[in-house]
């Protein structure tokens, strides 16, 4: 917590970025995540993430922690995503179309930058049965950005799901429970954050007497997620059929960032003392919980493929957005859906492999109208490729190095909405058809030790 006072002539500047998320222009607050949406590293976005809960790599860490187990290598990984959309809302007419720059709703993007550790830690403990430790941590903006908030209403519509996540954080471990059975636990962090403001003003907006105060705490959700390796568990260590079938089941609870905003002004001569309330408590970057189950078979030393799962809770959010004060008024109905992904990942060289998945995901969004929020999204197809290349005697270095890249490809279906506000004569106002794509590029540097 800190304190500022006096501010002079700050404390309403002050006070409009704190609640610039609720009066700002059309801008793209975002439910999703960059971990969900596309992928955390390379080989989760060339999957479409139907391998991310069979990745070896720390990744695993946020899809499926017991999966740490498999390659029991240290690991030090570092990794970019960039992802560009170009979402459309193309005006099919009302009584007042809002006002908007051709058919483009958002060309923003989002750039993150991720570190990882993955590392053993028996060799600091009496124990000589493996623990794996790992952890995650991702910044927007490669590494400039990591608090950035916004939660808005909007005139001329707003995608629901893509946008940036400024922080990401994803600590924990995984170990060999039987023989054949693997559990990992982590928790995955979000930010709390309350601020408090309380300040004298005259009519020309000059302060005095000002204090600001902010708080921001963690909140910890927790990743579960179990593996069952069928070969060990049905044959031991000889071979039979079941060799390289593993089924795994993972559990991600549900994470948001909120932030609270209390502040009064007083105008001597005009509002006297307790002066103006203004009291916000909004959401952005929402994940419901969501369950997973997943199936991968390895036929052989080249050659593997798998399927998962997800079933997303999205209905809790309503409830969560019963008391957001930016998107209370819109009614907004959300339902559970599920999301198959298939991938499958081919060594085409000793050290070369190649990477290829797609996955399709209903869109949650019930309503075709939110008052003044307008959310916009819908039905859509992923498509992901991707390859790695592991050095083997890298220079300096006495250990192997790993390059990764992933590519994927967003494909919206298209969809209709009826975009309201209060504030316009009519409702709706404008009727829009909306659609796009959304291409993502990911990349990671890996040194092995």
């Amino acid at each position: 917590m800190f304190g500022l006072s006096p501010l002079r002539r700050g404390g309403i500047a002050a006070l409009s970025l704190s609640v610039a998320a609720s009066i700002a222009p059309p801008a793209f607050a975002a439910m999703g995540n960059t971990a969900s949406s596309y992928g955390l590293f390379p080989g989760d976005v060339a999957s479409a993430q139907a391998l991310s809960m069979f990745n070896p790599q720390a990744s695993s860490l946020y899809y499926n922690p017991s999966y740490l187990i498999k390659d029991p290598r240290g690991e030090l990984t570092i990794g970019f995503l960039h992802a560009e959309q170009e979402l459309d809302g193309r005006s099919l007419g009302g009584a007042a179309p809002a006002t908007r720059d051709g058919n483009l709703l958002d060309d923003s993007r989002s750039q993150q930058q991720l570190i990882a550790l993955k590392t053993d830690l028996s060799s600091i403990t009496k124990f000589e049965h493996p623990i794996y430790f790992a952890i995650i941590a991702g910044v927007e903006k490669y590494g400039k950005e990591m608090l950035s908030f916004n939660s808005t209403t909007s005139m001329g519509g707003q995608y629901m799901e893509y946008g940036r996540q400024p922080l990401f954080l994803n600590i924990g471990g995984g170990t060999e429970l039987l023989h054949g059975i693997a559990v990992g636990a982590s928790a995955h962090v979000s930010l709390r954050s309350d601020a408090k403001l309380v300040a004298s003003s005259n009519l020309a907006g000059e302060t005095q007497y000002e204090t600001l105060e902010v708080n921001a705490k963690p909140v910890i959700r927790p990743v579960l997620g179990v593996t069952l390796d069928w070969g060990k568990l049905i044959c031991g260590k000889g071979d039979c059929i079941t060799d390289g079938l593993e089924t795994a089941f993972a559990f991600r609870g549900h994470t948001e960032a909120r932030t609270s905003v209390d502040s009064r002004i007083t105008i001597p001569g005009t509002v006297p003392s307790p002066g103006i309330a203004l009291l916000i408590d909004t959401v952005d970057s929402y994940q419901p919980d969501i369950y997973s189950a997943g199936v991968q078979y390895r036929f052989n030393d080249r050659l593997r493929a798998g399927v998962t799962v997800e079933r997303q809770n999205w209905s809790d959010l309503m409830e969560v957005l019963e008391d957001d004060t930016v998107k209370d008024q819109a009614d907004i109905h959300f339902k559970d859906i599920t999301v198959p992904r298939v991938g499958v990942e081919w060594s085409a060289l000793k050290n070369v492999s190649l990477t290829a998945g797609v996955a399709f995901r209903e869109s949650p969004l019930e309503s075709d109208r939110s008052l003044d929020v307008n959310y916009l999204d819908a039905d859509k197809t992923i498509y992901g490729v991707g390859g790695s290349w592991t050095i083997e005697r890298p220079p300096i270095l006495a250990y192997p190095m790993r390059l990764d890249f992933g590519y994927q490809f967003h494909d919206i279906d298209e969809r209709k909405f009826d975009l309201t506000s209060d504030r316009a004569p009519v409702n709706p106002y404008e009727t829009i058809e909306t659609g796009g794509e959304v291409h993502v590029f990911s990349g990671s540097v890996t040194l092995k030790f």
